[in-house]
Order: C-alpha cells, then sequence, then structure tokens
C-alpha cells in the first residue's frame, strides 16, 4: 500500500519576505513603545496599575470600570479605586451619564498635570527645608568621632552619577582632573555640567583629558575655553574619571543591558563609584598622568 502526499507549500514564519513576519515586527514595534511610555509614566509617580487602567482609558475613549478592568484584567473594585485616584490627579474625568462612565485626558495634557504636580511636591518640600533642619539641630545630638574614614557610595543611573560630579566640583578648592571618552564627554556636555565646569574653571585648576575621535574633538570645539587645559589620550576603553583635589574620585561606567527583542540591541545605564579611598586615588591619579 502506498501513500500519496499532495505538495504542499511551507511558508518559513521568520521569513522577512512574508506578510507574518511584518505583522510580528510591527507587534513587537508597539509593544516596545508601550513599554517606553509605561516607563516614562512611571518616573511621575504612577503606579504600574494606574498606568495600564489610564492608558487603557487614553486609548479606547469612554467606558464603564467594569469594561476597564475586564479588558486589562484587573479586580473591578481595583479599577473603580484607581479611576478616582486618576480623576484627583486631574487626568481622568468622570461622565455624567447612567451607568457611570470615565475618559482621560490626551497624554500631553497629562503628563503636563503630573509635572506640576511634582514641581508643587519640590517646592512644598524645599519649603519645609529650614525648619525640617532647625528641629533637627534643635534636638540632644549624640557624640560622634571625627577621625576620617575612607569610604565608597554606590550610584545607579545618569541623573544621580550627574549630581555626584556637580557635588564633587562645588566642593573642588584647588585641582579638578576628568578623563572622558567621547560617549562620557557628550553626556558631561549636554548636562549643565560643562555650564558649572566653566564656571568653577576661573577658580580652580582644571584638566580635562580625552580620546582621540572626531567626536572628542567636535566636543573641544565647542568648549574653547578648555583650550589650554585639555589633552589628547590614545585611549578609547577607560571609564570616565573626575579627582578633586587629590582626595576624592569618582568613576562613571556604562553598564550594557542587553534587549529583550530580536535585534539584541543593548542599552547602556550609567553607573559610578565614588571614593575618597587615598590608596585608589593615587592610582588614578598615576594614571591620569600618563594619559596627560
Amino acid at each position: 500500500m502506498t501513500l500519496t502526499m499532495e505538495k504542499q507549500e511551507l511558508t518559513k514564519v521568520y521569513n522577512k519576505q512574508n506578510e507574518s513576519w511584518r505583522m510580528v515586527r510591527k507587534d513587537q514595534s508597539y509593544i516596545e513603545q508601550l513599554s517606553t511610555i509605561e516607563e516614562t509614566l512611571s518616573r511621575f509617580g504612577l503606579l504600574k496599575n494606574e498606568i495600564k487602567v489610564y492608558l487603557h482609558l487614553a486609548r479606547t475613549g469612554e467606558m464603564k470600570a467594569g469594561e476597564i478592568a475586564e479588558a486589562i484584567s484587573l479586580h473591578r473594585t481595583e479599577t473603580y479605586r484607581i479611576l478616582r485616584d486618576l480623576e484627583k490627579r486631574g487626568v481622568v474625568f468622570s461622565v455624567f451619564e447612567k451607568p457611570l462612565k470615565f475618559t482621560a485626558v490626551p497624554l500631553d495634557k497629562a503628563i503636563d498635570l503630573l509635572v506640576d504636580a511634582q514641581k508643587i511636591k519640590i517646592k512644598l518640600l524645599e519649603q519645609e527645608k529650614t525648619s525640617l533642619v532647625e528641629l533637627w539641630q534643635s534636638m540632644p545630638q549624640p557624640k560622634v568621632a571625627t577621625a576620617k574614614k575612607e569610604l565608597f557610595q554606590m550610584l545607579e543611573g545618569e541623573q544621580q552619577v550627574l549630581m555626584k560630579a556637580n557635588e564633587l566640583l562645588e566642593k573642588t578648592e584647588k585641582t579638578f582632573q576628568i578623563f572622558a571618552s567621547a560617549d562620557y564627554l557628550g553626556q558631561l556636555y549636554y548636562s549643565d555640567f560643562s555650564d558649572k565646569l566653566k564656571q568653577q574653571a576661573d577658580k580652580v585648576d582644571v584638566t580635562l583629558v580625552t580620546d582621540n575621535t572626531l567626536k572628542s574633538s567636535y566636543f573641544i570645539g565647542q568648549l574653547q575655553w578648555l583650550s589650554e587645559s585639555q589633552r589628547i589620550a590614545d585611549e578609547q576603553n577607560l571609564p570616565c574619571f573626575m579627582i578633586s583635589d587629590s582626595k576624592e574620585v569618582l568613576i562613571a561606567f556604562h553598564e550594557g543591558d542587553t534587549a529583550n527583542d530580536g535585534d539584541a540591541k543593548k542599552k547602556d545605564k550609567t553607573a559610578a563609584i565614588w571614593t575618597n579611598y587615598s590608596a585608589f586615588i593615587k592610582i588614578l591619579q598615576m594614571l591620569f598622568t600618563k594619559l596627560n
């Protein structure tokens, strides 16, 4: 007995020329975009489920709480509570209808409202600073040993690292030494650090060493006031480091994070180590002298 089978055309789902592949890629692109928006909104103080509720409502228009709960697989009571919290923030409105429905303000308006709320919160904290410090100082203070300790501190995130770099720069009294390859130099240039460095250069001796690349040459060209205080080195793979008065050092580096997609793109996270450990500072100064 002979079995016969008609020839059938098999389509490879990973064939970049077929429509299925394009749909998969389009879906991945949508998920990545949505993930970026969710991550950004979380920085404005919204919780994970609050973001889900808001984005679903913003994309679909007017909906009942039960419909939203079912669509995003959230308990109805929790969904209703979140809608009321979002309403207090001004990013969601109730619609005067029976049954009760909700609608969301456009994303650009919602971001403006969230940013304004953060500004008000910061302003209130600044106003409370003086009274809080006075209250703290009025309390009996225990005797603390004043002997110098060798310390270190880990920092994560570009903003935290830049804040520490600014703090280090402001404390400097005599010399401030920087090694920054092209990528790090770009980060420093596009932040307010470069403006503060220019101001401080009138008071202290600033020396910058960077790598021998076109990108670095561009930034050096923009920092013309540093023309007599900068040097070029062949080394490109060292992390960025700053030495203040031979007393403190900040070492910044990029942590590679492989994205979870088909292209295996890498996203770099900025991290840093600050320390006043004298032996470590001496080693970096020797390295800086060699590069200089």
